[in-house]
């Protein structure tokens, strides 16, 4: 509506309480305001405050404006209380002209005067009615375009002011009602047959047009809470009784589906083919029939299900019913499988299950249950399985370290791994008693074992997740086979063959150093990394990789309980290492002593570190002897002597050989030497562990040779031949006097080994009585001095058996000195309980059988220290 024409200001008149009248006109500079509205005039914010009027006309007063005598129109009496808008009486509009001559009508004293409204139009009752059903009708139309999928021909503006002013009317439930009716015969009589009619043969056909029509439903109803936002805020949402549009539609189409649907082909609703049509969906998905499945459906269509909140009611049972049909059809086809498949099969379904869960939006309640359900069937129920001793070796055997993790995980889903020890551990002893009993190889029975731990060791790393639980079984299942009294017995010795064999291989190592380290236990990057975290030496020190082989070493004899018989042949081999000048490394010689020390205590080493002192000794001797030759004259002589206690060294036998006669003097001087200082002591020489270096020239060069004794003594004879003069295996014998085994070794290291200083007539490997030896004169090699190896002899079956026959009878000893100590200390005691607690103290040393503790016992007895009373012995002071 347009406001009419502008008043004037004498048209506007102004009564004051008294009751006269008068008209005032504005100062040309005043600007005058006027305003457009609905029968009440507001000022601008340009409009100074009004002032509070005088309390005597406060109370009460009363503006009447009348239209003036000229003008049509329609007189409207507004009253104004102070502080309060005024009411009009009518709805209209017109132009309110606050100005009046050259002065304001506004008296700051005494109020307004009078207020003339001109060209005020009101609107009848009949014009309310019609607009109300005009707007009744525009909603009903708007509603059948949504519905139609139409775009209305009313603005959306125009129907929610209609829709606004409609419940102000206090038409909000009818409404309301009418709405959810057209949008309920529409779900029904309209898009249900749609539905169905579309539905298709195949339960996915029905879920697909559900979900299409959902779509479609799903904008109409957007547009239509849109439209009527005003009913939804304002009336529904303060309703505890009635569900407001968004929900509303939800349910309208839910219940159309799910329940006024009628029974489909195959007995079924079509609310039962659309969960159906879900559940075909995640079949489809499970035997990869990748032209079936819609990956976009499923995943929609669990949306669908969780707006319609029939999810865990209506698809979540059905699932869950399926899927254990399909894990136990899964189990059934994989029973006859071997280990390594089911394993691979079953770590692949349980991702595949957990992937999906995760991308189409499955509930999580559902992924907890779906796994559980998994993990009782798959792992559970298939122990004999998943815990098969065979099956377990094998993997181990073929180092399978991605099935080993796998199974590991499996049984870590159920909290069940620690069943996987048992098996674990028949393993280890089953390999490790067929290593140690194999006498084949027996050479290898170290490193095989040190190669079978690492294996061991890496799979519990890398794959068992560094579980202690399993190096805790490693070291029991080593320690059982290692000290198995079958696998000791099967060597006829009474004795721990691996305790002999781990010294041996120490040897070895500190003889050759790194070169000796096989290539399958060098130590890898992850190894070494390890290592420098424990505070160990760089990765790149050969000292420090050298001292990682040993450590590996010393931790097989830990496990070994007989450490006699390794102290026996360690000490043995540490004296020739010593007395040959063999070792590699005098730093991993002490480092070796130390950690020995750690682990046995002072006792066990005692005579090992006695072979230091030994050679510190000879080494001031030595110094001694030739001060007390600086006054003699000097010859091209140089002897070093090693004076050895016999107590702390193995005993050697005496090899018979002649001497130079000039080495032979200077022996003679040191022995004198000797004996002088040191009174009542005497020296018994072993020519056998000594060596030499010889100064040798050959045609082109002259060469320093690093020789054995004997060898050196060899050479020494072809000095007095002339050339083209030989001698013969008969003269150097006759000559050396040494015996054939000896004579033979030192010729074949001399004329048949890498370098060759002899020539042996005829050619051959082999040295016999017959053949006949001259100097090569023609022997070259680009280094100066130059180390012979003397060809060592292989340690026979009957040192071998005489030195576990000392370790036993030392044995005995300890084992008799063990009971006397208990029975000093306890004074009397049981059989049971003496033989108890003589092996508990005597196991670190060595086994020791409860026959053999009975006949010391017996002995004990003999010789007085302890008496028989009853099942008791007594010990006698």
């Amino acid at each position: 509506m347009q406001p009419s024409e502008k008043p004037t200001a004498e048209n506007i008149d102004i009564a004051t309480p008294s009751g006269h009248t008068g008209k005032r006109k504005l100062h040309e500079h005043q600007q005058q305001r006027t305003v457009t509205g609905t029968g009440i005039a507001k000022p601008s914010s340009s409009t100074p405050a009004p002032i509070p009027a005088s309390p005597d006309t406060a109370s009460s007063k009363r503006l009447k404006t009348s239209r003036s005598s000229g003008n049509q129109g329609r007189s409207v009496e507004m009253s104004r209380i102070m502080g309060q808008p005024f009411q009009p009486k009518g709805v209209g509009v017109g132009v309110v002209d606050l100005t009046h001559g050259s002065r304001s009508n506004f008296e700051p004293h005494r109020g307004a005067k009078r207020l003339v409204i001109k060209n005020l139009r009101t609107t009848s009752q009949r014009d309310v009615d019609g607009y109300y059903q005009k707007t009744w009708f525009e909603l009903d139309v708007a509603i059948t375009a949504v519905l139609e999928r139409r775009q209305p021909v009313t603005p959306f503006e125009v129907l929610s002011r209609g829709i606004e002013a409609t419940c102000r009317r206090d038409r909000a439930e009818r409404l309301s009602t009418h709405l959810r009716d057209r949008c309920k015969v529409y779900l029904e009589k309209q898009l249900l047959p749609a539905i169905e009619s579309q539905a298709g043969a195949s339960n996915v056909d029905a879920l697909r047009a559900v979900h299409h029509f959902w779509s479609i439903w799903n904008e109409q109803s957007t547009l239509l809470r849109s439209i009527f936002s005003y009913l939804d805020r304002a009336y529904l949402l303060n309703l505890k009784d009635q569900l407001q549009l968004e929900d509303q539609g939800i349910q309208q189409f839910r219940h159309a589906v799910f329940t006024k649907s009628k029974i489909q082909t195959g007995g079924q609703s079509l609310g039962g083919r659309v969960v159906a049509g879900i559940c075909d969906l995640v079949a489809y998905d499970r035997e990869s029939e990748n032209d079936l499945f819609d990956s976009s459906l499923l995943r929609d269509s669990i949306m669908m299900f969780h707006i319609f909140g029939i999810y865990g009611k209506s698809f979540e049972p059905r699932f869950l019913e399926l899927s254990e049909r399909y894990l136990n059809t899964f189990v059934q086809e994989r029973r006859n499988s071997s280990m390594r498949d089911y394993i691979s099969a079953c770590d692949g379904l349980l991702a595949r299950e957990a992937l999906r869960c995760d991308t189409y939006n499955f509930d999580s309640t559902t992924k907890r249950m779906l796994l559980d359900t998994a993990h009782r069937i798959l792992i559970e129920e298939c122990t004999a399985i998943l815990l098969d001793p065979v099956g377990l070796s094998k993997l181990i055997e073929e180092n399978a370290m991605a099935s080993l993790k796998a199974l590991y995980n499996l049984l870590g889903l159920s909290n069940i791994q620690m069943k996987l020890k048992k098996p674990f551990e028949a393993h280890i002893k089953t390999v490790g008693s067929a290593i140690v009993i194999d006498k084949e190889k027996v050479d290898e029975m170290v490193v095989r074992l040190l190669e079978l731990k690492r294996s061991l060791d890496l799979i519990i790393r890398d794959a068992f997740a560094k579980d202690e639980h399993f190096s805790f079984s490693l070291r029991t299942a080593f320690a059982d086979f290692m000290n198995d009294r079958n696998n000791i017995l099967a060597w006829g010795t009474n004795n721990s063959k691996i305790g002999e064999m781990v010294a041996k291989y120490m040897d070895a190592l500190l003889r050759g150093g790194l070169k000796a380290v096989p290539r399958s236990l060098a130590s890898d990057a992850k190894d070494r990394d390890a290592a420098e975290k424990q505070g160990q030496a760089s990765t790149g020190d050969e000292d420090a990789e050298l001292d990682r082989q040993l450590e590996q070493a010393l931790e097989l004899f830990r496990f070994i309980e007989g450490k006699d018989v390794f102290e026996a042949f360690y000490k043995k081999d540490l004296a020739r290492r010593l007395l040959m000048a063999r070792s590699a490394s005098q730093d991993a010689e002490r480092n070796m002593i130390a950690k020995l020390k750690s682990e046995c205590g002072f006792l066990f080493t005692h005579n090992l570190e006695q072979m230091f002192k030994d050679q510190e000794l000879a080494r001031e001797e030595m110094t001694s002897y030739k001060e007390s030759l600086s006054n003699t004259s000097k010859t091209p002589m140089d002897l070093q002597v090693s004076v050895l206690s016999a107590a702390a060294w193995p005993t050697y036998p005496d090899v018979k050989v002649n001497i130079p006669s000039e080495v032979a003097k200077h022996i003679e001087k040191y022995d004198l030497h000797y004996r002088h200082k040191h009174t009542g002591r005497r020296l018994t020489w072993k020519h056998a562990l000594a060596h030499s270096v010889v100064r040798a020239q050959f045609e082109k060069q002259t060469k320093e040779l690093l020789v054995s004794a004997f060898q050196a003594i060899v050479l020494m004879l072809f000095n007095d031949l002339k050339p083209g003069e030989n001698l013969s295996y008969t003269d150097i014998q006759g000559a050396t006097s040494l015996i054939d085994a000896e004579l033979q070794r030192t010729l074949q290291s001399l004329a048949c080994a890498k370098f060759r200083i002899l020539t042996k007539h005829p050619k051959g490997r082999d040295v016999n009585s017959t053949d006949t030896f001259t100097v090569n004169l023609k022997f070259t090699d680009p280094k100066y001095r130059i180390k012979i190896n003397q060809i060592q002899l292989k340690e026979t079956k009957e040192e071998n058996k005489e030195t576990h026959e000392r370790v036993h009878q030392d044995r005995q000893y300890e084992t008799q000195a063990a009971i006397v100590r208990i029975m000093k200390s306890r004074k009397t005691m049981t059989h049971p309980n003496l033989v108890a607690e003589v092996i508990s103290q005597t196991k670190a040393r060595g086994a020791v059988e409860p026959s053999e503790i009975k006949k010391n016992i017996e002995k004990l007895i003999e010789k007085d220290y302890i008496e028989r009373e009853g099942s008791s012995y007594i010990y006698l002071a």
